[in-house]
């Protein structure tokens, strides 16, 4: 007895000295392993290395803090292990989960102050074993740092998704939301866009939205091209202080000297996005009058962009698969009755590559847009939207009128056509238009051939355009105030010039995949009675057998000795 009481003690004593030992190297050496198929909860590198700059206390407040259901239950366990890891990397990162609606913080004044800032929240439907309730969450975080600020929205918008799918996209989303926050209120803005001016494009307080947004991590300035006509060398030379373009639906042709200054500039490496109309239509007027004449314009461009590898069509996309709009029906009393009706002359198209400035966006609606063909050269193409397969194209000059809403069409129509591009990236090393022709303005340093360089060209100017309320103010890109809907033309435009002009890599982080299987609620309904009673036995049947197995095992020993 005393021989295997000091065995006892001796094996007793390893233990404790091998727990001690094991506990000391883990607070001296820390490693995580991520078990995970997916790799969801490693870091890129980009990540990693934005979150070790930071020198200063962030404080990120996430307002994901209550009860919620099922799938906002895995999007508030994803985004807390997501930023537990940012915890790890860098210590001044620090999180917290608040609660604004609850009552102990003033909930209505701390909400009311959350919407001024943007904040909005969402009414969602839990379902509880068939009964429906509705349940007011508030999906978004916001990052600080001393006095900037920077919020994030945790839920996508997804029109058509239910809210499993909304979640799913939305973890995928979570790492590049949190590290673009975190970079704005981290690092000073650098590059520079010019808004170009002088051939009658989109007023200012029709890209407001897009320009505030913009406005968050880089500098904004509108650039005229007036000034070409006198000295043109000079106007080359300051646009060149730019990093990237935005030509947003002009209307008047471009001169030669002005061509050859936008393409000096692409050619020399300046980044560009083109939003251009090739066909003259505008709802507006088709909304007072019921028809209108729809005929091509140009705004020579076209040659330019030939030699760059794209042309677009003067004609228009008509697809079934188009946006709503809202039209008077009638009248009942005294009011006027409204009813929806799909507008084939606004394809409503969901991107479906999975390139980084389309990947999980919100769909995009587009109005009176032209198809794009690409031709062979040396520069890179990659589409970014096009139509669907049930759409074809419309001749111009025609008169369009609201009787298109009547029209009854077969699949078998669209055999052979759809599927027209409208959206394009180039990349590669620009050729001149100018090359070996005569030059509009002489000038010293003009360039033949360019670096790599790249640039978008989308085939709808009013892509970037946003409405106006009643008071004239600007209301949020791709949000119509006619059927209440929110497209994704923001995200899609935000996430091309962050592509033009990311020099980290932090984009790349848009294209990161999360799967994770979600539960069957109709089965889970089905047989609530069933794993309710599973989970309640099964743990007590599992500590029984591991207990009857102990004592088994046990007694044989015993009797052994």
């Amino acid at each position: 007895m005393k021989s295997n009481l000091s065995k006892n003690l001796k094996v007793l004593l390893q233990c404790i000295v091998v727990i001690v030992l094991l506990n000391l190297i883990g607070g001296l050496v820390y490693k995580r392993f991520d078990l995970t198929q997916d790799k969801r909860y490693t870091l890129s590198e980009a990540t990693v290395k934005l979150l070790e700059q930071v020198e200063n206390p962030i404080i990120i407040d996430v307002f994901l803090e209550g009860k919620f259901p099922g799938e906002f239950r895995r999007l508030q366990l994803e985004t807390r292990q997501l930023l537990e890891e940012f915890e790890l990397v860098n210590s001044n990162v620090k999180f917290q989960f608040v609660n604004p609606l609850d009552e102990a913080n003033g909930s209505e004044e701390v909400l009311n102050e959350l919407v001024q800032y943007g904040i909005k929240p969402v009414s969602i439907t839990v379902n509880d074993k068939g009964t429906q309730t509705q349940q007011v969450v508030l999906p978004w975080a916001i990052v600080s740092r001393g006095e900037k600020a920077s919020k994030v929205q945790l839920l996508k918008n997804m029109l058509g998704a239910n809210t499993e799918e909304k979640v799913l996209t939305s973890v995928q989303h979570l790492e590049y939301a949190f590290i673009d926050a975190i970079q704005k209120v981290i690092k000073e803005k650098q590059k520079k866009i010019a808004v170009l001016r002088g051939n009658d494009e989109l007023e200012d307080v029709y890209i407001a939205d897009l320009l505030l947004s913009l406005k968050e991590s880089y500098y904004i300035a509108p650039f005229t091209l007036d000034s070409v006509a006198s000295n043109p060398v000079k106007t080359l030379n300051e646009l060149k202080e730019y990093d990237l373009t935005l030509i947003a639906k002009p209307h008047k042709n471009f001169t030669d000297k002005q061509i050859q200054v936008v393409d000096q500039y692409i050619v020399s490496g300046g980044k560009a996005i083109f939003m251009l109309d090739q066909v003259q239509a505008d709802f507006d007027s088709l909304r007072a009058t019921g028809n209108m004449l729809a005929y091509a314009k140009d705004q020579s461009l076209g040659e330019m962009l030939f030699k760059y590898g794209v042309r677009i069509n003067p004609v228009l996309v008509k697809d079934e698969i188009g946006a709503p709009i809202k039209l008077a029906i009638g009248k009942q009393g005294s009011e006027t009755q409204y009813g929806d009706f799909i507008w084939k002359f606004s394809p409503f198209v969901y991107p479906e590559g999975k390139h980084p400035i389309i990947k999980n966006i919100e769909g995009v609606k587009f109005d009176f847009v032209s198809p794009i063909d690409t031709l062979k050269n040396n520069i890179a193409k990659t589409v970014l939207l096009q139509s669907s397969k049930y759409s074809s194209t419309v001749g111009t000059p025609i008169e369009i009128s609201l009787d298109v809403l009547n029209e009854q069409v077969g699949p078998e129509v669209y055999e052979g056509k759809g599927n027209y591009i409208l959206g394009v990236l180039l990349e590669g090393d620009f050729r001149s238009v100018f090359q070996n022709r005569v030059l509009p303005f002489q000038m010293s340093d003009f360039k033949e051939k360019g670096l790599q360089n790249k640039i978008i060209v989308f085939s709808d100017g009013n892509l970037a355009k946003n409405q106006l309320d009643q008071r004239g103010a600007p209301m949020e890109l791709g949000y119509d105030k006619w059927t209440n809907k929110l497209y994704g033309n923001k995200e899609l435009l935000m996430n091309s010039v962050d592509f033009l002009l990311d020099d980290s890599g932090l984009i790349q982080l848009r294209t990161k995949e999360v799967r994770f299987p979600m539960m069957d609620k109709v089965k889970v309904y089905q047989n609530y009675t069933k794993i309710q009673m599973l989970a309640l036995i099964l743990p007590i049947l599992i500590v029984v057998i591991f207990s009857i197995v102990f004592l088994v095992l046990k007694k044989r020993i015993f009797e052994k000795k």
